[in-house]
């Protein structure tokens, strides 16, 4: 496995390979991330990662300072899972002296996350545009945890025409339905335990939809009703909306919705989705 810190290192190493499957990442790696990686390695002649905490798509006062990092560690996973190729990149190597560019998308990013938190999706999507023309994957790879998050990247792929094929590939959870996170390591042993709740009040909607249930507004009150049950968990939002647009809906069609919802559980904010379908 090659390790390798600037981008002319990277396009070098790239330039001796052939069809590439690549996931980007901010470390602190969990079995989320490696189920990315196995599978950008089966289905590719090989498999490349970046490990790289972006600091544009962090607000003031947010937790870019104390987001995890174990870049060893992180090396050692991904070795194991058979990653070709790394770029871990110091923030001077993406943003040298003079850079001025970001790139807006509208549209998908206006709710939910982009709501909560303005320039998060300016900051992604500037370091996703990087990241692929850098890497020049044959496939991208990103996980549906990060359902606007994956809406965002597949309409920067598709708005700038970049030959990359953009997958999708499942939520990974817990035994007990907690969606993995690198946040995850900000909980204390209490705090794990009330965290379930978000896996909870998302299939407390699915039921309700597999049951026949089409008023989005009453399936946003019945996770409301399951996380305010819980006392330590602040909710941001709750979410019945349009799978591929993100705009909330008062009713279902045949295309179903997205539940999600973004909650505070002490230090960490933690966010999760399922599809109703």
């Amino acid at each position: 496995m090659q390790v390798l810190k600037t981008k002319a290192a990277f396009r070098a190493a790239r330039s001796a390979v052939g069809t590439l499957g690549f996931a980007p990442t901010m470390g602190f790696l969990h079995e989320g991330h490696l189920s990315l990686m196995r599978r950008a390695k089966a289905e590719n002649g090989a498999a490349a990662a970046s490990i790289f905490v972006n600091p544009t798509q962090f607000a003031p006062g947010g937790d870019f300072d104390c987001y995890p990092r174990a870049l060893e560690r992180d090396l050692a996973l991904l070795e194991g899972v058979g990653v070709d190729l790394v770029f871990a990149p110091e923030p001077g190597e993406m943003y040298p002296p003079g850079f001025d560019t970001r790139i807006e998308i509208g549209g998908v990013t206006e709710g939910l996350e982009g709501a909560s938190r303005p320039g998060h999706f300016s900051g992604v999507a500037t370091v996703v545009a990087k990241l692929l023309n850098i890497v020049q994957p044959t496939r991208a790879y990103f996980g549906q945890k990060d359902a606007q998050q994956a809406e965002v990247i597949k309409k920067l792929a598709q708005d700038l025409d970049m030959p990359v094929e953009i997958v999708i590939a499942p939520t990974v959870r817990e035994p007990d339905g907690l969606a993995m996170s690198s946040r995850n390591s900000y909980l204390d042993q209490d705090q794990r335990r009330a965290a379930t709740v978000l896996y909870r009040a998302l299939t407390t909607a699915k039921s309700l939809f597999d049951a026949g249930e089409r008023d989005a507004g009453r399936l946003r009150e019945a996770m409301t009703r399951v996380l305010s049950a819980e006392p330590i968990a602040e909710v941001d939002y709750v979410s019945v909306a349009d799978p591929d647009t993100l705009k909330e809906l008062a009713a279902m069609g045949a295309s179903g919705a997205l539940a999600s919802l973004a909650v505070k559980v002490g230090p960490a904010r933690l966010i999760d989705n399922l599809r109703l379908s």
